[in-house]
């Protein structure tokens, strides 16, 4: 029986080893995107608008700047909208370590080169998902140069979500490469987890879809920063620290999608009586992707906070 798993085993690895290198190619960002040196990131971003407040959005985990592309236009008839992509997602480069520290450093340094945060310049600042602590602490480390909060669908806390440690022990390479790459040429795996995170409010996606979220996961530096930022689980910030949000003098608000499976049920009457925010947004059939299924009513949230900054 030894010997038998022994050469299984052999012919398991050589055949990972072989895909591997035959799947070595890697993808390529997008052509014409737009970058910044944001702290220590060549940082990616796009803006939306010519006028109005400034409006900053971060997303979660996995997630890119295009995430926002339903969202951003609306928020753009009345405010000049920006997105960047944090370290380790999309088409910024990446660069760990992959911390709320380090996405926070890259945040402020994004606002430094848009030049925003001065006085009649201070940002809106909304953070999805994992997103939210990083908004959280970028408003408790710089709270002159943050004009309000909104937590999308986050709570901002470190809760230490993540894979099973186990996960680390048993998906070691060259194996969990080939499963990685495996799984990201299946467009019905890809379909399958956007809907069970989106609900059916959403568009379908479409090849250009599929394309979006599978791209970022392709580039070169993209497995390694994956393999990181699976070692540090989902990024957030100890519950005494999110509490100091509730004695920052600015708006803040809270919203959630109704049907949101991510979190408990009474996650977004917590996490507003803990930021200090009044009672939470909550959108009727949403789920996750508040930004994706429900754009208008996201940003008739995100006015509500505008209009009180």
């Amino acid at each position: 029986m030894a010997l038998i798993c022994s050469v299984l085993l052999m012919v398991v690895t050589t055949a990972s080893l072989t895909y591997n290198a035959f799947t070595a190619g890697r993808a390529q960002p997008p052509k014409g995107l737009r970058y910044v040196q944001a702290a220590d990131i060549r940082t990616r971003y796009r803006t939306w608008g010519t006028s109005g407040s400034p409006v900053v959005l971060v997303h979660g985990a996995f997630e890119q700047v295009d995430t926002w592309s339903r969202l951003a236009p609306l928020l753009a008839r009345d405010h000049r909208v920006y997105a960047l992509d944090l370290t380790g997602d999309g088409y910024s480069e990446r660069r760990g370590p992959y911390t709320v520290d380090h996405f926070t450093r890259q945040l402020l340094g994004f606002l430094q080169a848009m030049h925003l945060g001065g006085p009649g310049e201070r940002p809106l600042l909304v953070g999805h998902s994992s997103g939210a602590a990083v908004v959280a602490d970028a408003a408790l480390r710089a709270p002159e140069r943050i004009g309000s909060v909104m937590l999308l669908d986050g709570d901002a806390l470190n809760t230490g979500a993540g894979p099973p440690p186990v996960l680390k022990y048993v998906l070691i390479d060259p194996y969990r490469t080939s499963l990685l790459r495996l799984g990201l040429g299946v467009d019905g795996l890809i379909r399958s987890v956007y809907d069970a995170q989106c609900g059916p409010a959403c568009p379908p996606l479409n090849a250009a879809g599929v394309d979006q979220w599978r791209r970022p996961l392709q580039v070169p530096g993209a497995e390694a920063a994956l393999w990181s930022m699976l070692g540090e689980g989902v990024p957030g910030l100890p519950a005494n620290q999110v509490a100091q949000l509730a004695a920052l003098h600015i708006p803040k608000s809270v919203v959630f999608g109704a049907q949101d499976d991510v979190f408990s049920k009474q996650t977004p009457q917590q996490t507003a009586r803990r930021i200090g925010a009044p009672p939470p947004t909550l959108i009727p059939g949403a789920r996750h992707l508040t930004m994706i299924s429900s754009p208008r009513q996201v940003a008739a949230a995100v006015e509500a906070v505008a209009r009180v900054s």
